[in-house]
């Protein structure tokens, strides 16, 4: 399960986590999220990309980790 809640993203920008929604006519689980800067606009990315990990460096890390 995905906590909502604000997030870092592996770049440095930061985001809230809003909800996961279910796209139409996939059922493939969405995460809806807000960037925290600029227009604050609304983004959405499948729920298996924002939770995998990305390679930096030649280092796995995790592409958006949780701001406590």
């Amino acid at each position: 399960m995905l906590k909502l809640g604000k997030y870092r993203h592996f770049k440095g920008k930061e985001y809230e986590v809003l909800g996961v929604a279910r796209h139409s006519e996939t059922l493939e689980a969405l995460v809806v999220y807000c960037a925290l800067y600029g227009k604050k606009q609304l983004w959405v990315r499948l729920k298996k990309m924002f939770l995998e990990k990305v390679s930096v460096n030649g280092k796995k890390i995790q592409r958006f980790k949780p701001i406590k």
